[in-house]
C-alpha cells in the first residue's frame, strides 16, 4: 500500500462510522435528511463520471437509471418482501444489464447523437412504467414501511447510513478504475477514440465495462429512494433534473481526477439544499450560476483551481550559476 493511499483508506473506514454513530448524538432530522441527500448526488456524479467524466461520452440518462433501481427495489418489496440489501443487489444488477444494453444500442454512436440515444432510452423506460400497473402505473404507489432493523431509529437514520456505504463503494470502484488499465483505457477513449482503437485498445469493451459500473451504481443509488419517500411515481422518479446535477456537479468539480464529482456534489447539493430552504426557486438558480461561473472562470472545475493553487505554493527551484558551481566544488 502506498503511503498516499493510508489516508484514504483511513478516511473510507471513519465515514461510514461517523454515519452510525453521529445520528445518536441527537442530530435534527433534517440535517439528516440533507446528508442523505447530498451524498446520494455523490453517488450519481461519482457513476455519470466513470462514463461521462473518464471516457467522454455525456449521458443524460441518469435519471432512466436512477428510476430504474427505484422501481426495481420496489417490485422486489411488493413481490418478494425482501429485504434493503436484496432490493440494492438487484438494482445494482438490473442497473448494469441495462447499461451494457444501452451501450450496445447506442456506443457507436458519438457527440450530441449519444446523447440525444441516452434521453430516448429514458423516455421508453419511464413510459413503460407509466403503463404496468403493478407498480401504481401515472398515478405511483403508497409504501408502506417494515419495521425498522435493529440498531437504528427511524429510518432516516438507517438509510443516511445505507447511502454513506454506497457513496464509499462508489468512490473505491472510481478510483481504482482511474488507477487502472481500465482507466488509461477509457482516456485513451476520451482523448482520440480512433487512435486508441487502431493502437489495439479494446474501445468497444472498454465502453461496456464503463456503462455496466456506471448503470450498476446509479441504480444501487435510486434503491433506498422508494423507503426514503414512502411514495414513487414515475414523474419525479425519472426526472431529467438527476441527469442535469450529476453533469453538472462533475463539471464543476473537475472530471479529470475521481475526487472532482465527490467536490462538485458536496458543493451544489449543499449549496441548493441551502437555498431550497430559504426559497424553493432559488436552487435551479444556484447549479446554473455555479456552472456559469466554472464553465467561464475555471473550466476544470475545483480540480484545476486545487492544481493552480498547488503550483502557486511550490518553491521554486534557485538557479546555479556556473561561478558558484566552481567555488563550490573548490
Amino acid at each position: 500500500m502506498r503511503n498516499n493511499s493510508i489516508p484514504f483508506w483511513l478516511l473510507v473506514l471513519a465515514v461510514p462510522a461517523m454515519a452510525f454513530l453521529l445520528p445518536k448524538l441527537g442530530l435534527n432530522e433534517y440535517y439528516l435528511y440533507v446528508g442523505y441527500v447530498v451524498l446520494q448526488y455523490v453517488v450519481l456524479a461519482t457513476a455519470w463520471n466513470i462514463l461521462g467524466g473518464y471516457a467522454g461520452y455525456v449521458n443524460f440518462g441518469t435519471g432512466a437509471f436512477f428510476g430504474l433501481g427505484a422501481y426495481t427495489a420496489l417490485v422486489l418489496m411488493k413481490a418478494f418482501d425482501a429485504p434493503l440489501l436484496i432490493q440494492i443487489a438487484g438494482a445494482a444488477i438490473i442497473g448494469a444489464l441495462l447499461g451494457v444494453g444501452a451501450g450496445l444500442l447506442t456506443l457507436r454512436l458519438k457527440g450530441i447523437f449519444f446523447s440525444i440515444a441516452t434521453i430516448a432510452a429514458a423516455i421508453v423506460i419511464e413510459t413503460f412504467i407509466l403503463n404496468w400497473r403493478f407498480v401504481g402505473g401515472a398515478t405511483g404507489m403508497q409504501i408502506i414501511r417494515p419495521e425498522v432493523p435493529f440498531g437504528f431509529d427511524t429510518y432516516t437514520r438507517l438509510l443516511l447510513f445505507v447511502m454513506t456505504i454506497l457513496t464509499v463503494v462508489a468512490i473505491i470502484v472510481a478510483r481504482y478504475i482511474e488507477r487502472s488499465w481500465l482507466g488509461r483505457g477509457l482516456h485513451a477513449v476520451r482523448d482520440a477514440e480512433a487512435a486508441a482503437e487502431c493502437s489495439g485498445v479494446p474501445t468497444l469493451r472498454l465502453k461496456l465495462i464503463a456503462c455496466a459500473i456506471s448503470g450498476a451504481l446509479m441504480a444501487a443509488a435510486g434503491a433506498p429512494f422508494p423507503l426514503y419517500t414512502s411514495f414513487v411515481e414515475p414523474s419525479s422518479t425519472f426526472s431529467l433534473n438527476y441527469s442535469v446535477m450529476a453533469l453538472s456537479m462533475a463539471v464543476v468539480g473537475g472530471m479529470s481526477r475521481w475526487w472532482g464529482p465527490v467536490l462538485g456534489a458536496i458543493l451544489i447539493a449543499g449549496s441548493q439544499q441551502y437555498a431550497a430552504s430559504a426559497s424553493p426557486e432559488l436552487h435551479l438558480f444556484v447549479v446554473g450560476l455555479l456552472m456559469v461561473i466554472f464553465v467561464i472562470m475555471a473550466p476544470e472545475g475545483l480540480v484545476g483551481l486545487v492544481k493552480l493553487a498547488r503550483k502557486s505554493i511550490q518553491p521554486v527551484a534557485k538557479p546555479i550559476h556556473l561561478a558558484e558551481g566552481a567555488k563550490a566544488h573548490d
